[in-house]
Order: C-alpha cells, then structure tokens, then sequence
C-alpha cells in the first residue's frame, strides 16, 4: 500500500499539479496529453471561464462523450471558482432540460448534436449553450490561471443521481470531498505514478469521475473509453498497459464471459468494483481471469462519496462482505433504538466524517430527509448521511449488505430482502443475472417476481430453476412468477434498471387485469 493518506484537503484542481511533467496523464483521440500538458490545459480552460464574467459559485454544465473537455472540466470550472455540472452523455433530452433548470446552470457545454435535440425552453432563460469544439478552440488561447486558492470546503461539483425513484437529485460536493476522495482511493488502491487507469464508467458517476481526480492525484495516466462492446476493453487494455479497470456487476458480467488472452489479462494490476455487490461465482471467475490482479469489492453511495472495501487478502474467505471503512471515512451501524448495534444485529449504516457530501442542491426537505446528525458514537460528529442499507458488523468489524429499507419485500407478513433471492438464483450456476421485485398481490400484499438472465451454455435453466429455489428457499420466499430476458436494461451510471424493470412487471399486470375486464 502507498502512504498513509493525508487529511489535510487542497482545493481539487490541485490534483492536476501532482504529477512529473513528461509522464503521460491523458491520452486522448488526438494524442497523449503529458501531465505538463495536462496543467497548461487546465489553465487555459479555467481561464476562459473566468473571461465569460459569469459570478462566482455559477453552474457550468457539461454533455459530451469522453474527451478533453469532460476530463479537464472537474478541475478547470473549479479553479474558475465555478461550479460544475456534469450531465451523462447517455440521458436524454426531458432529463437535461431538468437538470440544467434545477441547477440554474449559467453555461452547458456540450457536443453540436446533443444541443440539436434541445426545445425551445430546455436551457434556463439566462444559460448559454456552446458546442464542445469552440470551447477548446477559444480555450487553446485563451490566459491560463494559476491554481485556486479557494476553501476546501466551497462548493465544486453538483452531481445529479439517477433517480430511480422521482426526478434526479443534485449532490452538492465541496472541494474538499473531491480531494480527500482521491486521497482516499488513491493510499488504500496503492496507486503509483506509473499506473495507466482504463476510465470506462461515466464521468457524471461519482464512481467515474473518481477514475481521474485518483489516477492523477498518483501522477498516473487516464485512457477514456466509450466503449460500444465489451470486447472494446480487452482491445483498449491490451493497447495502452492499463493496470487499472473500474467497473459495476453488469460490465464485470460480460467480462467474464469473453475471452482474455492470459497477456492481457496480467497487465491488469487491480480491479475494483462498486454500485452492486460481487455474487460468489463473479468473485470466483474474476479471480481466476486475472490471478495477478488484485480485486477491491467497494461499497459507497454518491451522498457520500465512499464508504468501505474488502482487503483482497479477505475476498477469497469472506466474498459477500462490504469490508471495512475507507480512509476519511466513518461507517457505523445503527439500530432502531438510536444506538450503535452488537455484532451480527442488523441496522441501518450511517455515513460520518470529512467525505459527507454537503446536501442536495436546492432541496432542504430531501436534505434533512437524509442528512442528519451524526450519531452519539461518531467520532466526527457533524452531519452524516443515512444511507436506508440495512447490514450486520460481524465480530472480526467486516460488514455485511442485508438489503435496502425501501428495497424490502413485504410478502404475507414477511419483510424479505431482494438479494436473499438473487443470491439463491445466481448459485444455481443457471443464471448470469438476476433481479428479485415485489409485485402487487390482493392476497399477500406483495408477491416475489424474480426476473433473471439466462447463463451462457446452461442446461435446460427454465426447467431446473424452480425446482433449485424450492430447495434453498422457504416457501414465503419463493418466487410466484420468474421471467426470462435476453438482455438485462442498463441505467445510465450502467447499473441494472430496477426501475424499469419494475414499471415493465406493473405495465404488464395492469394489461393483463384489463383484458380480463374485457373479457380478453
């Protein structure tokens, strides 16, 4: 492991000024950016910004695919004294036009084709909107400005969650979280200077945008990648020395199930994985794909950035573990009597310390939903976040997923955890993907409807599946309805969509009980 991390944050367009100047820092489509390259970039795009005029704090957004300007912006709209918005190149233009109207954003940046589906109406009234090319074109001559002297602790980044449940929520991180996120990341990954991290996941993912504020906070390299198919980041491995991949269970998924030839492979020096937990067989096929690899099992949320890791010298003896608190970070776990639990008692996990992100965006009554004060046992104090994961702390510290409050399927009495099911479904060797929802049901409140994703080459799994679950689940937890899909649906932070998945199983029991009045 590297150094001991230092708790001492820096405003985040520091990170730029870490790295040797004639080592590589971004390689790009037009080239390999150095990291003195990397800096003059950062100024003269920062100070573009600072010629528009535009008042301290003001929101700047970006929608573009992977490139110069959603890699330089976290740093540069910072160092303006500006905030940034990073919007996912993958939403649309409804989710957008939200985003740039809650956010007030004054600027959005952004590719000629996205700006082309815009309406009349989508930019608030005051935000201009600019095509990417000109901005780097105005940029590239524009006069640098040195790095911020601003507090750590002022807002530099708003980035919106995925809204699974309602319209997305802006995050509001200071400086300070960025900072001692890459910290973080960067002393318990034992990042180094020679590092080349593969960046696949999106840059507006709290996740992704970790990918170059920690590579280069270890004066490493970031190759960006948009990849169109997962045989792209085998290529893109074997083409640039990563030693660095980032992922969520869906892209670890298919993977595996390609073909890595054992040259490639090794190059890779650790993986790390967050936004759903490893199931045992994933950990297994990993581990045997990439034996020189380290692999780092994470767990955090974007409110608060991180929250903990499984050592990998712990993966092979304890693969469903969340691990331990990362650095900067407090997790304890809380029961509904307000006080810190004994092991192996279930209660909800409460986030505390310095990478608690500082509420939402224009939002007091969701904020103080969430953010609450920390509990009596924090050593921090302050405000915490409360995260609604339920988990258990076994005796050794290492905590265990139980399942989400609002996740919980109430079926005839019984509060049943989704991942219990999945889990169950995925050991059968017959599923490669699986998701478990509750169902409206007149007669038992909720009903199980396991939704799944055949195995490549599994033997008869339709047949054989219910009769695996009635072995290894009791009767209240078997499912009343399993569906075979050819392809899981993909959110846009590249999770599986739950969401969707349960509006399609609502859409179709509404059609079914609308035929039936019909007489259909």
């Amino acid at each position: 492991m590297s150094a001991q991390p230092n708790p001492d944050p820096r405003p985040i367009d520091h990170v730029a000024e870490r790295g040797n100047d004639a080592a590589p820092a971004l390689v790009l489509r037009s080239g390999t950016l150095n990291h003195k390259d990397l800096k003059d970039r950062v100024a003269r795009l920062a100070g573009w910004l600072q010629r528009l005029g535009l008042e301290p704090g003001a929101r700047v957004a970006s929608w573009a695919a992977k490139g110069e300007l959603t890699c330089l912006m976290p740093l540069a709209a910072p160092r303006a004294g500006l905030v940034h918005v990073p919007i996912n190149p993958l939403l649309k233009r409804a989710q957008v036009a939200h985003i740039l109207a809650d956010s007030g954003a004054a600027l959005l940046m952004a590719t000629p084709s996205r700006l082309g589906t815009l309406e009349p109406g989508d930019c608030p009234g005051r935000c201009c909107a600019l095509a990417e090319d000109a901005v780097l074109d105005e940029a590239s001559t524009a006069e640098p400005i040195g790095p911020s002297s601003a507090d750590p602790h002022a807002l530099a980044a708003i980035l919106y969650t995925s809204g699974s449940t309602g319209r997305p929520k802006g995050v509001m991180l200071s400086h300070a979280n960025l900072w001692l996120g890459a910290d973080s990341v960067v002393c318990y990954l034992g990042m180094a200077a020679d590092d080349v991290t593969l960046a696949v996941l999106p840059f507006a993912f709290d996740y992704g945008q970790n990918q170059l504020l920690s590579t280069w906070s270890a004066g490493g390299c970031v190759v960006p990648l948009d990849y169109l198919a997962p045989r792209d980041v085998i290529k893109a491995v074997e083409r640039h020395g990563v030693t660095t991949l980032a992922a969520v269970p869906p892209l670890w998924v298919q993977l595996t199930e390609l073909e890595w030839p054992a040259d490639v492979a090794a190059n890779l020096r650790r993986l790390t994985n967050s936004g759903g937990a490893l199931t045992v067989d994933l950990v297994r096929k990993l581990r045997g794909l990439f034996p020189a690899a380290q692999l780092f099992p994470m767990y955090g949320l974007t409110e608060a950035f991180r929250s903990t890791y499984l050592d990998p010298a712990l993966v092979g003896a304890h693969p469903t573990s969340m691990g331990k608190a990362i650095p900067h970070a407090e997790v304890l776990v809380i029961g509904d009597h307000g006080g810190v639990t004994a092991d192996g008692e279930e209660g909800e996990l409460v986030h505390c310390g310095p990478l608690v992100a500082q509420g939402y965006w224009q939002n007091p009554a969701r904020t103080a939903e969430r953010f609450k004060p920390a509990p009596a046992g924090s050593r921090y104090g302050g405000m915490a976040v409360w995260s609604g994961d339920q988990v258990r702390r076994a005796a050794d510290g290492l905590l265990y997923f139980a399942g989400r409050r609002d996740a919980m399927i109430k079926s005839a009495g019984n509060r049943i955890s989704p991942q219990e099911i999945e889990d169950a479904a995925l050991a059968s060797g017959l599923v490669a993907e699986a998701v478990a929802l509750g169902i409206a049901d007149a007669r038992l409140g909720q009903a199980i409807a396991l939704v799944v994703r055949a195995a490549p080459h599994a033997d008869s799994p339709a047949n054989r599946l219910p009769a695996i679950l009635k072995s290894e689940l009791p009767n209240f937890m078997q499912p009343a309805v399993i569906h075979w899909i050819e392809t899981m649906p993909i959110s846009p932070n590249g999770k599986i969509d739950r969401a969707l998945l349960q509006q399609t199983l609502r859409d179709a029991a509404v059609g079914r009980e609308t035929a039936r009045e019909l007489g259909a």
